[in-house]
């Protein structure tokens, strides 16, 4: 019974021991998830003051020439 609870414990040890090495990937695609979500901020950001960003070019403009 000993010998069943110790192979047991390792072979569970080395299954974990196995996917911890495998976070790798998972981290991988949280950081792609968050630069699409901060490429997505930006265009959204960029797109709704488009026209206000515009005018207030032109107006700088208008005024050094």
């Amino acid at each position: 019974m000993l010998n069943l609870v110790i192979g047991y414990l390792a072979t569970s040890a080395s299954r974990i021991a196995r996917r911890d090495g495998s976070d790798n990937g998972a981290t991988a695609v949280e950081y792609g998830l968050m630069i699409a979500l901060v490429a997505a901020v930006i265009v959204v950001a960029v797109t709704a003051l488009g026209g206000t960003l515009s005018g207030i070019f032109n107006s700088v403009v208008g005024a050094i020439s």
